[in-house]
């Protein structure tokens, strides 16, 4: 359990918080822990209080921060767009030295929030710097692989249940790295285990379901084994779902184009990590990419993405059915090496 949600947990408050980062589940879930402990149930809709700086000035704000609330001992006051922490242009102009001067005396009855989703601070400004001085804060950071497996390990002790390795691997496999995505799968997990109090790899499989995205993954496996039969074995019943065929080929196509790119940037000598910053994915990706790429020359895949664009073509031109459309790119893979 990250320390500062132990903290408020315990009711243990600090007068300012600074939440960012662009992981949108860990600052809904620091914004929910506030208002949950810092708050009386009763009191909730009088003591939140959401201002957007894009529509009020700070003065109004820090105004109503040194108002006593009107019920309960404290109010949470959740202050959004920020952007004078960032070197972004501002909407509306704010005064920050009305912040500085509340910062420096707080109002003890208040916990005020900064709500920052921004890939980066700007450092060098003087009140980014007091306001990471002053206030306790939370990163909300997009997870790296690692991380993501050891969320779920803490988050499943916090349930006092176990999970098996392979089950932690599938899990991520099927739904991903956003970590809300993942925390609504395992809610699942949780209910359907009951007693067992063991989520293995089999509840896994039987319980989250695989996205269109996970769907043409596996399509995207078959190829690569080149089993053509099971990759239209999967078109059909991403069909059968009544999936679009042009999402498919859309993710057919984004697909192949980050084989071709990973495969690229490996060549170069680009690590899992360095592949992943730059082409701006998340590693997860990147680590079922490098597998996929073993089994491909380049120029197989610049033949696949050829055959994907021709493919696009058809389709958006009505050429032909787009279902045949589909199933005439699969079976002209077999022939890649021709």
């Amino acid at each position: 359990m990250n320390a500062i949600h132990k903290k408020i947990k315990q009711k243990q408050f600090a007068p300012l918080y600074l939440v960012y980062g662009t992981e949108s589940y860990f600052i809904n879930e620091t914004i929910e822990l506030l208002i949950k402990h810092a708050l009386e149930e009763e009191n909730r809709d009088f003591n939140a209080v959401v201002y957007d700086l894009d529509e009020v000035y700070l003065e109004e704000v820090v105004e109503d921060a040194r108002t006593l609330p009107f019920f309960g001992e404290r109010k949470v006051i959740l202050i959004k767009s920020p952007l004078f922490l960032t070197a972004q242009k501002e909407k509306m102009e704010q005064n920050v030295k009305v912040l500085e001067e509340y910062i420096k005396e707080p109002s003890p009855f208040t916990v005020l929030v900064l709500i920052a989703p921004f890939e980066k601070l700007d450092e060098r400004k003087k009140i980014t710097k007091l306001v990471k001085k002053s206030a306790e804060v939370v990163e909300a950071n997009v997870l790296q692989t690692q991380d993501i497996e050891k969320w779920i390990q803490e988050r499943v002790k916090e349930q006092g249940v176990q999970i098996e390795g392979k089950a932690i691997s599938l899990l991520v496999e099927l739904v991903g790295s956003n970590i809300m995505m993942l925390s609504q799968e395992m809610n699942k997990l949780f209910l359907y285990i009951d007693e067992e109090r063991l989520i293995t790899e089999e509840t896994v499989s039987s319980i989250v379901p695989k996205s269109a995205e996970q769907n043409v993954f596996a399509l995207t496996e078959k190829v690569v084994k080149r089993d053509i039969g099971g990759a239209l074995k999967i078109l059909y019943e991403l069909l059968t779902k009544q999936e679009e065929p042009i999402k498919i080929l859309a993710l057919l196509v984004t697909q192949f184009r980050l084989l071709y790119q990973v495969k690229e940037l490996q060549g170069r000598g680009y690590n899992q990590n360095q592949i992943a910053s730059h082409l701006s994915v998340h590693p997860y990706r990147v680590k079922l990419a490098m597998n996929q790429t073993k089994l491909f020359l380049p120029e197989e895949l610049k033949k696949i993405l050829n055959l994907l664009a021709e493919a696009d073509y058809e389709m958006k031109t009505g050429k032909m059915e787009k279902k045949l459309i589909l199933e005439f790119f699969i079976m002209r893979l077999n022939h890649l090496k021709e």
